[in-house]
């Protein structure tokens, strides 16, 4: 079965997932912080609710498949497909009433990253793709359905690049300096937006992510959308950014291909 073919179940996975989210947004939600004393990493009912109902409904479809989730862990990682979760990419500016926060879902086969999604389900947009193309899913101006396929923008020059992050506190002590470098040399950058800076890139309207540290559940759900829209995302050695770690999407090869050279420089 290719990768095309689980897009409906997606759907059903976003819309499922969206109606157990938005309920607690711009609430009195309480966060619990994960990381016990460290960088605050909250959690919330909603992040629980959302990858509960999509777990469940995975293992009743197609309980043979695996599935890593930000929440509740990896079941059968190891199977050919395997399912990526995050029920809250941005968590703090969930907790913060701010909209820039998303529902990654990601499927692996054999590994590697082949459909992804990214619902918001405030906004009502849903950025999808599978390595070949990309579409974005929303409301007009006057709140009617419609949809466009994305593509990503030309860059030669790092000059003329915005840069997103979510923030540069955020990215590992070893790699803060190299990114700063690359800073230095762009044109605009801004932070904030998680998984939507990544959506902009394919999009077309950001030149670059750079962002370190990160989980598989954090950007195995990106990499098809940046790709299906004419962009490239790696590691910072270039090679494939399945498992996490830092990381660099880019919507023109000519600017990865500097930011490369500047990380690793």
């Amino acid at each position: 079965m290719s990768a095309v073919d689980f897009a409906r179940f997606v759907e059903d996975l976003a819309t499922a997932s969206g109606e157990a989210i938005l309920p607690f947004f711009r609430t009195q939600l309480g966060a619990e912080d994960k990381n016990f004393g460290g960088v605050f990493d909250p959690v919330t009912e909603a992040d629980r609710a959302a990858e509960n109902i999509m777990r469940r409904m995975i293992e009743e479809t197609f309980p043979e498949h695996g599935i890593i989730g930000e929440e509740f862990g990896n079941k059968n990682a190891d199977t050919d497909y395997v399912w990526v979760l995050d029920p809250i990419d941005g968590t703090k500016s969930f907790i913060s009433g701010m909209p820039v926060w998303g529902t990654l879902i990601g499927l692996q086969h054999g590994g590697k990253p082949c459909y992804g999604m990214m619902h918001q389900p405030f906004t009502r947009e849903r950025f999808s793709g599978d390595g070949q193309s990309a579409v974005w899913r929303g409301l007009d101006r006057l709140g009617r359905p419609c949809e466009r396929q994305l593509r990503t923008r030309a860059c030669e020059d790092l000059a003329q690049a915005t840069l997103m992050t979510t923030h540069p506190a955020l990215l590992t002590p070893g790699t803060r300096a190299a990114y700063t470098r690359v800073e230095e040399q762009v044109r605009l950058s801004r932070y904030g937006g998680d998984c939507y800076g990544y959506c902009m890139v394919a999009a077309g309207h950001v030149d670059l992510v750079i962002e370190s540290g990160l989980k598989p559940y954090d950007i195995v759900a990106l990499v098809p959308i940046v790709e299906g829209a004419g962009g490239i995302v790696t590691d910072w050695t270039g090679g494939s950014p399945a498992k996490g770690g830092a990381i660099i999407a880019a919507g023109d090869k000519r600017t990865h291909e500097q930011a490369l050279k500047i990380l690793n420089g």
